[in-house]
């Protein structure tokens, strides 16, 4: 009998997501991560939950459509790391038409279900304070509804919920060889020490790295259609004082995002560039940050230039399709291969997928492999993430709420935890009167019992597990602060 109905290589959103989807479902699942949870492109997007307007463009409009449901399902069952997002287009007739562009937004609005978010808008931007930031040469523009996210929480998030429900998650610990017969035979390495474990079916969610893992692991021929693609992003201050994003058409006809971060900083991204290298090794070019200042400064009167950025970070997007089509134009949805062989275990590979689409990737897993296992239904629309039993519009009171309780935090303080960790923050609050209560502080608002509670329950080991995929905080933080960090969760975890 194998240790485990399913195995799962890959903790990334694909793989946390069908590792909570199948736990729930009362399957024996183990998750394999080489490195940290969303360690790779999880936490290297653009942190958008939407539809993607650009798609409509390309003729995607069932992705478009489905991603317009996801939107408001995620937005429902993690209303802590999903929040509304109103995307302001200024309108540069040299590069979309009026009409393009108020078709498509009336096209947007339509696919949606839109049972929470408002419809577009036309803007005048010499009137509206979305038009304050902006060049003078810009008269008219439009505004329409998507969602900003957290990625990395968002993967965190489903992994505790698949542990939860008896998931074992197994992070820094690699698949180096997968064996098959009636059963698949999975030789790991952690730290140097050789473990072998066996599993009905096998999933491979590695993202970027699936071709190479079917190649090494598997010892098989992949099937060659993984396209690569990098997409690189920079943080700057704030460039303007409200909340709204902006949605950019470039000059060589993408799009750049700029979207409100961290409270006191500007995302902007994001690029294509097909990505031959290493996808644990990557980095943004001096030409891309040029790029993406450059975008930003068509638009905006306050001109950036690659030192005004704070920090600046690249994913690869693994996306399936031909080589030949220009990176932007690759879909975005993604495929399942499934390998069933007589006698033999099966696998399967995701290859693709966006962040807004993962919790549908994975019960469309769950049904490719329905026949393996007891018969059961999805679950995974309705069943709020850890922390987000609460309303879709109910933060703000949660907030209120976390600082009437605990008076000694800041307002700024209370915003982060509540938005991190929703309902849960009382997990490490707990009966702390005082801000001595919670124990020391390494910089920013961190104190140690917010990082006991990270190695504790979501497997951070490093400085950079927190600073980076289960906070931002690495944005306010020194390095002399981050050594000290690591120096206590090293003394912690008996490192």
């Amino acid at each position: 009998m194998a240790d485990f109905d399913l195995a799962i290589i890959g903790g990334g959103i694909n793989g946390a997501g069908i590792a909570r989807d199948a736990a729930g479902r009362g399957l024996k699942v183990l998750l394999v991560e080489q490195s940290d949870l969303a360690s790779g492109t999880s936490s290297a997007s653009s942190k958008l939950i939407h539809g993607g307007l650009r798609y409509l463009e390309h003729g995607a409009f069932g992705l478009v459509r489905a991603s317009l449901a996801e939107r408001e399902v995620l937005l429902r069952i993690a209303p802590h790391l999903v929040r509304p997002l109103r995307f302001v287009l200024p309108l540069d007739p040299s590069r979309r038409s009026s009409l393009a562009i108020r078709l498509g937004l009336a096209l947007y609005d339509r696919l949606a279900r839109r049972d929470i978010l408002p419809p577009a808008r036309r803007l005048d931007l010499l009137r509206d304070a979305a038009g304050e930031p902006l060049r003078t040469a810009f008269h008219q523009g439009f505004e329409f509804s998507d969602c900003r996210g957290d990625d990395a929480r968002l993967v965190l998030v489903n992994a505790v919920d698949a542990a939860e429900r008896g998931a074992l998650i197994r992070t820094r610990t690699r698949c180096t060889r997968a064996e098959r017969g009636s059963e698949w035979r999975l030789i790991l390495n952690a730290h140097g020490q050789r473990e072998v474990v066996s599993a009905r079916v096998l999933v491979n969610a590695t993202g970027a790295w699936a071709e190479t893992f079917i190649e090494t692991a598997l010892r098989a021929k992949p099937r060659g259609r993984l396209r690569l693609v990098k997409g690189s992003h920079i943080v700057v201050r704030r460039l303007y004082d409200h909340e709204r994003a902006y949605i950019l058409p470039t000059r060589d006809r993408r799009v750049v995002f700029t979207i409100p971060f961290e409270r006191d900083f500007t995302l902007i991204g994001t690029t294509d560039l097909d990505f031959p290298g290493d996808p644990g090794a990557v980095l943004p070019t001096l030409a891309e940050i040029d790029y993406l200042c450059d975008a930003a400064n068509d638009y905006f009167r306050t001109a950036i230039v690659a030192a005004d950025m704070v920090w600046a970070f690249a994913g690869v997007r693994a996306l399936y399709g031909p080589q030949s089509r220009k990176p932007q134009d690759v879909g975005r949805d993604y495929y399942l291969v499934l390998d069933k062989r007589y006698g033999e275990a099966p696998s399967l590979t995701v290859y693709g997928g966006k962040l807004t689409m993962y919790r549908r990737l994975a019960e469309d897993v769950l049904r490719r492999l329905a026949h393996f296992f007891p018969p059961s239904r999805p679950w995974t629309a309705q069943a709020p993430l850890p922390g987000g039993d609460f309303a879709y519009d109910a933060l703000s009171g949660l907030i209120e709420a976390t600082q009437r309780r605990w008076p000694f935090l800041t307002a700024a303080h209370a915003q982060r935890l509540a938005c991190a960790y929703g309902t849960r923050v009382e997990t490490i609050l707990t009966t702390a009167a005082r801000l001595d209560d919670l124990g020391m502080r390494f910089g920013a608002d961190l104190t140690a019992a917010e990082v006991r509670y990270l190695m504790a329950n979501e497997w951070a080991q490093t400085a950079d597990d927190v600073l980076w995929r289960r906070s931002k905080l690495g944005l306010r933080f020194s390095e002399a602060q981050r050594a000290t960090l690591d120096r206590f969760m090293a003394q912690e975890s008996g490192r």
